[in-house]
């Protein structure tokens, strides 16, 4: 039976120039490979070593990416390897079947969203108000599923996070903060829902996942194994369970030693 690896993407395997964290000296840096172009520009990247694992790890198990990114903004990554056949996208309300959304898939995700949350136009109308001008630059709804601003970190309240998030607690949705992004996301509409189906579909007796934000807790829970790098929400929170390995490396390399780990664990099964 084959084993399933559902990976976010963002920060995890893949990393902006400004989320890099290369401290080491130039001379000294590792090989970078762009794995992502918007508007004729590169944006996303990882190490050669990395590109090499990935590779290595398409060919040993049935790798799922699994993004909180829309469809249209998954698209844009050009990953090395095998091109995957399943993909999450837009976390859990689509997942692509090389490359086109499963309709059934989301008709059901759409249904638990009616029945068990707050509207997106509720939130989306609270965003819209009590954000401030100063320092929102953009407001954005992705695929119709949940919405998220981009701000100005450095001119961010971190107390309008966390009221915003206990606003959210009582509609049925919750807050990450990423970066310059600051996400609202209905509560049912999870990661760890969409790999279950994966993992369904393809006969996956292990699964395995990694990620880095507070979006991605329940995919690493649903896992039988997970890992977590030394940056993030969930590093910041230091959160942890038994089955998830913290690691210490922070940016670009971190994401080179968690494919390293999860195609161990895979040859290892």
């Amino acid at each position: 039976m084959p084993a399933l690896v559902a990976s976010d993407l963002d920060r995890t395997l893949i990393y902006s120039a400004a989320a890099l964290a290369l401290t080491m000296p130039d001379a000294r840096a590792p090989r970078l490979l762009c794995v992502e172009v918007h508007e004729s520009k590169p944006l996303s990247y990882m190490t050669e070593t990395a590109a090499q694992l990935l590779t290595d790890l398409g060919d040993a198990a049935v790798f799922v990416p699994t993004t909180t990114r829309t469809r249209k903004q998954y698209l844009r990554i050009n990953l090395p390897g095998p091109a995957p056949t399943y993909a999450i996208c837009a976390n859990g309300g689509h997942i692509l079947v090389d490359g086109v959304s499963d309709p059934d898939w989301h008709a059901q995700v759409t249904a638990r969203l009616a029945d068990q949350c707050a509207p997106l136009a509720e939130v989306q109308e609270h965003l819209l108000r009590a954000a401030d001008p100063v320092w929102v630059r953009k407001h954005r709804v992705a695929d119709d599923l949940f919405a998220y601003l981009v701000v100005e970190r450095e001119l961010l309240a971190e107390d309008w996070v966390k009221e915003l998030a206990v606003w959210a607690e009582n509609r049925g949705w919750t807050v990450s903060l990423q970066g310059r992004k600051i996400y609202a996301v209905p509560k049912p509409l999870t990661k760890s829902a969409a790999m279950r189906e994966v993992a369904r579909r393809t006969g996956a007796d292990l699964t395995l996942a990694a990620g880095d934000s507070l979006l991605d807790a329940d995919l690493l829970l649903a896992a039988d194994q997970g890992w977590r790098p030394g940056h993030g929400e969930l590093a910041d929170t230091d959160w942890t369970a038994p089955a998830i390995r913290a690691l210490p490396e922070r940016g670009v390399l971190a994401g080179e030693r968690i494919l390293r780990e999860l195609l161990g664990a895979v040859r290892g099964a």
